[in-house]
C-alpha cells in the first residue's frame, strides 16, 4: 500500500501553529512496516483540497490520512471536498454520528453542530474520545479526521489496527565506503527500480564517504543487489564496513 498524509490548515502555513500529524503518523506507520509516499500541507482552499484528493485517489494502491476540515464553521471544507472527489458529490446524515453528536450535546447541537452528521455516503466512523462527534473512512482506505491531535491520533490508531495491523518487515542492508558518492553512480544504475536504495554522501573537510543501503521485502534479493557494491568497492580496493544506518 501507498500511504499518503493530507494536512490541511492555513493557520500552518502561515505560522500561528505548528503542524503535530506528520510524525505522529509517520511513527505509527514504521511500527507496522509501512512508510509514506507523500504528505501535503495544503491552506483551506477548496478546489486545491479537491486536486489533492484526486491525484492520491488515482492512486489504485492509495490509503489517505486527512488531518482537519471536518468541523462545522464556514472554513471547514473537507466533508464536502471528501464526497466531491470519492462519492461523486453524494453526501448523508448519517445516523450514528447524529447520535454520537446529540447524546454529546442533546439541544446545543442545533443548528450548527449536528451539520458535522452529513457525511459523503456510506462513511464508517472513526471515535473521537474527546468530544464524541466522529471523523470517518470511505472504502476502508480513505480517512478523515480533526485537525486537533488529541482527537485525530487516537483516530489514526483506531484505523491503523483495523485496517493495517502490520506488514511485512524490509530487509535493508548497509555499509559506509570512503569514497565519493559519484564513484558508485554507475554501480548504483544496476540495481532495478523496484529495490529500495539511498546514498547518504558525507563530506568532513576533504574527506568523503557514502552510506549505501539496500532494501528488500524479500531477503535473498536484498542481499543480493547489495553484494553488487559489495564486490565493487572489494574490487577498487575501496575501504568500507557495515553499519545499520
Amino acid at each position: 500500500m501507498n500511504f499518503y498524509s493530507v494536512i490541511i490548515g492555513s493557520e500552518l502555513l502561515n505560522g500561528r501553529r505548528s503542524d503535530a500529524h506528520f510524525s505522529f503518523l509517520n511513527d505509527e506507520l514504521l511500527k507496522r512496516g509501512w512508510e509514506q509516499k507523500a504528505s501535503f500541507v495544503i491552506k483551506d482552499e477548496p478546489s486545491f483540497i479537491e486536486d489533492v484528493f484526486r491525484l492520491v485517489k488515482s492512486d489504485p494502491e492509495a490509503v489517505l490520512f486527512c488531518f482537519g476540515g471536518i468541523g462545522a464553521t464556514p472554513d471547514d471544507y473537507t466533508r464536502v471536498c471528501a464526497a466531491n472527489v470519492f462519492t461523486e458529490g453524494k453526501m448523508e446524515i448519517n445516523e450514528d454520528a447524529k447520535k454520537c453528536i446529540v447524546d454529546k450535546f442533546g439541544d446545543e447541537s442545533y443548528p450548527h453542530r449536528i451539520n458535522m452528521a452529513n457525511l459523503p455516503i456510506n462513511a464508517s466512523l472513526l471515535k473521537n474520545i474527546v468530544t464524541n462527534i466522529p471523523g470517518f473512512g470511505l472504502e476502508d482506505k480513505y480517512f478523515f479526521t480533526p485537525g486537533f491531535p488529541s482527537m485525530a491520533h487516537s483516530m489514526i490508531i483506531e484505523a491503523l489496527d483495523k485496517y493495517y495491523p502490520s506488514n511485512r518487515a524490509k530487509i535493508r542492508l548497509s555499509l559506509k565506503a570512503l569514497c565519493s558518492e559519484n564513484d558508485i553512480i554507475d554501480t548504483m544504475k544496476l540495481i532495478p527500480t523496484h529495490i529500495d536504495i539511498s546514498s547518504l554522501p558525507q563530506i568532513n573537510g576533504d574527506k568523503r564517504a557514502v552510506i549505501i543501503s539496500v532494501a528488500s521485502y524479500d531477503e535473498l534479493e536484498a542481499k543480493k543487489y547489495f553484494d553488487i557494491f559489495v564486490k565493487f568497492v572489494e574490487k577498487n580496493n575501496i575501504e568500507y564496513f557495515l553499519t545499520d544506518k
